[in-house]
């Protein structure tokens, strides 16, 4: 798969759960959020959370978010979000979430959200 076809997989994938915590009652604050030590893909705000949310676009037959989301991954994330939160402070409770974009033939087809996924 090209670079050009990953992107524009992701960017559905992620336009989708944007949509989806809007329509949960979530204000996103910033969509992709870079520092020096990684990115998030989402930072929403909603019910008292601070959500730092990591989306992953998935074909049919490939593991799930969780697998994705590996170790090193989990630190660059937990690295950009005490960032996130000196440059902007919140009293809202922070909270890891993964989204799994399940996706065939260039349409969703189902997602898997997983709340506080990992803590830091």
């Amino acid at each position: 798969m090209g670079k050009q076809c990953a992107n524009y997989k992701g960017r559905l994938a992620e336009d989708y759960v944007a949509q989806y915590l809007e329509r949960g009652g979530g204000k996103i604050l910033a969509r992709n959020y870079r520092s020096r030590f990684g990115e998030v893909d989402i930072v929403a705000e909603g019910h008292g959370w601070l959500l730092f949310v990591e989306v992953k676009a998935r074909s049919k037959g490939i593991a799930g978010p969780l697998e994705a989301v590996t170790h090193q991954k989990r630190q660059k994330l937990i690295c950009t979000a005490r960032q996130y939160l000196a440059e902007h402070p919140s009293l809202s409770q922070p909270r890891f979430d993964v989204a799994g974009v399940y996706m065939q033939d260039g349409r969703i087809v189902k997602m898997q959200y997983v709340k506080n996924a990992f803590m830091a």
